[in-house]
């Protein structure tokens, strides 16, 4: 079984910078896609971003497409999530995910507890 553990979260004023990490415990990390997704108070869990196991494909949602960058090293068994020009409304709370590397939800069968990220103005 995979355990995946999320850290970098924080508060940050909006057009702020922050770097999400995600450490998978599995050897075989590589073969795993992963992703991020994210849930707001009173709102369903959404993606956010997924890459494939190569790290040669990458997804986005619209919302945060030129502004987010996911990237994966696995050497060292980690995905990254590089999030610029904050905005109010990315505040949520963050999640990693090992599964297919797309965006259906249904498809990751591996998922952190999460990691409060907060934009104040």
């Amino acid at each position: 079984q995979v355990q995946v553990v999320e850290s970098g979260g924080g508060l940050v004023q909006a057009g702020g910078s922050l770097k999400l990490s995600c450490a998978a415990s599995e050897r075989t990390f590589s073969s795993y896609g992963m992703a991020w997704f994210r849930q707001a108070p009173g709102q369903e869990r959404q993606f956010v971003a997924g890459i494939i196991r190569s790290g040669s494909g990458r997804y986005y949602a619209n919302s945060v497409k030129g502004r987010f960058t996911i990237s994966r090293d696995n050497a060292k068994n980690t995905v990254y999530l590089q999030m610029n020009s904050l905005k109010l409304e990315d505040t949520a709370v963050y999640y990693c995910a090992a599964g297919s590397g797309n965006s259906d939800q249904t498809s990751y069968d591996y998922w952190g507890q999460g990691t409060q990220v907060t934009v104040s103005s």
